[in-house]
């Protein structure tokens, strides 16, 4: 039986592009070849990389001015690269704080200047999004990250201000439409919502590169991964080659419009139930929560046992909660059939009919 997959991530990916993958790793484009044998370098794989990078530039409706890299490390790498090359020397920036993943961010800009918290939601356990916060004018970067896989929160609007705007969208990009021309610098692990661990999306507006007055090492040099078309060092082929079949399921879907309206009627059916089951109860505000990861508990402990034997019957596989928050968590993605989130919500109904 095909298991349920509630994964943070890596995240789950449409039927149809496993297929395609999996053909290809045997034999890709008809050449007698596996994908993750052909040269980087051959016309195959460069047709891959540019037809990855346009439908990028497509889904999300970028301008011309805009760069499309595939590079490697994970978002954790971009909170490093993002500020070594908008953090000028004796440098500043501003971080919103609403998880572990902007704390590490914040960490690695620290290295490289002075770095401002506006916000924070640490103190609930990072339940909820900050509200009313300051933006300050005299920074070189504003960074955010835009949902919050361990607690469940996603911004629903982004800070305004005339600095530049940076934003970690690695568990939300491509799920809903939104104007991507506000950010100057948009990263995104591949995992989360597009494709298997090993590349990342980074998209970087080409004006503001170069201009911070420090020597980049090569590796973290986004100007030299443009003029090489992300192929400085040999790319991720096979992460590279799946994102791009998930890009093209997107599209065929009818884009972000469409993904975004399947992402909130799927969102929409759990958190009905968890807010309508007294056995449950949400982690994040109610006005915070997340599309992409939701995060929930139980009102009764001593239920626990049951629960998890009802819904791994039910072949769901994924549901344990962060070991910071504890609960359960269901992260229902693109990929995440609707189907899936009615077999978890039929659970929690068995289980309160068992009280």
């Amino acid at each position: 039986m095909k298991k349920h997959n509630f994964s943070a991530g890596p995240c789950i990916l449409p039927q149809e592009v496993l297929k395609k993958a999996s053909e290809a790793v045997v034999n890709f484009n008809g050449l007698n070849l596996s994908l993750i044998e052909i040269s980087h370098r051959s016309k195959d794989f460069i047709e891959v990389m540019e037809t990855a990078r346009s439908l990028v530039k497509e889904l999300l409706e970028l301008p011309a001015g805009y760069s499309v890299l595939f590079l490697q490390g994970g978002a954790s790498l971009e909170f490093l690269m993002s500020a070594y090359n908008l953090m000028k020397v004796d440098g500043k920036a501003a971080y919103l704080d609403t998880g572990a993943w902007s704390s590490k961010a914040i960490k690695e800009a620290q290295a490289l200047g002075e770095v401002t918290i506006m916000g924070s939601s640490k103190d609930k356990g990072f339940n909820y999004i900050p509200k009313n916060y300051t933006v300050p004018t005299d920074v070189d970067f504003v960074h955010v990250t835009s949902n919050n896989t361990i607690y469940g929160t996603q911004l629903k609007e982004f800070p305004k201000t005339d600095a530049l705007l940076v934003c970690d969208m690695s568990s939300d990009i491509f799920s809903k439409k939104i104007d991507f021309t506000q950010f100057d610098l948009i990263y995104a692990g591949a995992q989360k919502n597009m494709g298997p661990a090993g590349t990342t999306l980074v998209i970087v507006k080409d004006e503001i590169l170069g201009k911070t007055g420090r020597k980049i090492p090569a590796m973290l040099d986004y100007k030299v991964h443009i003029d090489k078309d992300s192929m400085f060092n040999t790319p991720p082929v096979f992460p590279v080659y799946v994102s791009m079949l998930t890009l093209q399921w997107v599209k065929k879907l009818g884009g972000l419009e469409a993904i975004e309206k399947l992402n909130e009627a799927k969102a929409a059916i759990l958190y009905d139930e968890i807010d309508r089951n007294p056995l449950f109860k949400g982690y994040a505000a109610v006005e915070d929560r997340s599309l992409m990861n939701v995060t929930f508990n139980l009102t009764d402990d001593s239920k626990q046992a049951a629960f998890d034997k009802l819904w791994n019957d039910a072949g769901i596989s994924g549901l344990k909660g962060h070991r910071s928050v504890g609960g359960y968590r269901a992260s229902i993605y693109n990929a995440m059939p609707i189907e899936s989130i009615q077999v978890l919500v039929d659970a929690m109904i068995k289980l309160e009919e068992q009280a």
